[in-house]
């Protein structure tokens, strides 16, 4: 039996056998921690991999930082029966999150815990420019490789995956995690790592497109976000707000457009 990071191994029953047990993978859920200069901001539960790409990517998505080199350095060690990601942040920015650090207890899929204030789900973001375009006749090679950035989720069929899609339909990298939420950080914090080479294109997501997936990729400048599943009434409402392009229920010849179509070209 293979085993890869983010699997454990674990003896279990099926229905027609209820007598005699057998192996099988299941995936990892860590409570992990990012602590900026010492200080410990929140606590998720995770997958335990491509943890130093989650730490880039929640400090944009959530405004605790402008951009990656307001990150001097980021480690990575056991701590309390989990992960404990330490972030040293610019002076600069540290001043700044502990003006509104907020407690936050996260759970895999929630988006309001530990949120001080019911304000906070929505705030600003400053509206998108329209600089994308994307054919949607290469969406469907795109939602055919998805799953090549699954590698536990095929082992488990527990992850969720999110990735980037180039103007071509190329899936230019992607990553996955027992949360959605922490799976779009992780890709959000490669495309910063990534730089220019990323820009172009939009953001596949294998789950439905909550208002904090759209919240999430328009704090990072994604003009375009593409959702396997449904999207939320107040996820339609923050896309419009911030001028993103939503799309759901992404499947082979389907595409369903709820905001700013005009960054879109016919698949006929």
């Amino acid at each position: 039996m293979t085993y890869i990071t983010g699997c454990q191994p674990f003896t279990l029953w099926k229905r027609d056998d209820l007598q005699h047990s057998q192996q099988d993978i299941l995936a990892e859920e860590v409570p992990v921690a990012l602590v900026y200069n010492g200080i410990s901001h929140v606590v998720m539960m995770a997958s335990p991999k491509d943890l130093e790409l989650f730490a880039i990517g929640f400090s944009l998505s959530e405004g605790i930082i402008d951009s990656i080199h307001d990150i001097y350095g980021i480690d990575v060690v056991p701590a309390c029966n989990g992960l404990e990601v330490q972030i040293e942040l610019s002076s600069r920015r540290f001043m700044g999150l502990k003006e509104r650090r907020r407690a936050l207890a996260g759970r895999t899929g929630c988006g309001v815990c530990g949120v001080e204030q019911l304000n906070d789900i929505g705030k600003p973001v400053a509206p998108l420019p329209f600089t994308q375009t994307f054919n949607l006749a290469v969406l469907d090679n795109a939602l055919r490789h998805l799953t090549d950035f699954q590698p536990v989720g095929q082992l488990t069929g527990c992850t969720h995956a999110a990735a980037w899609v180039q103007p071509s339909g190329e899936l230019a990298g992607g990553h996955e995690d027992v949360g959605r939420h922490v799976a779009l950080d992780k890709l959000l914090g490669r495309r910063a790592r990534e730089g220019d080479a990323w820009q172009p294109g939009a953001v596949l997501v294998s789950s439905r497109a909550s208002y904090e997936m759209v919240q999430k990729s328009a704090m990072c400048g994604v003009e375009i976000l593409f959702a396997v599943s449904a999207a939320t009434t107040l996820a339609v409402e923050v896309a419009e707000r911030c001028n993103l392009t939503l799309v759901g229920f992404c499947k082979p010849g389907r595409a369903t457009i709820y905001t700013n179509p005009q960054r879109l070209i016919s698949a006929k």
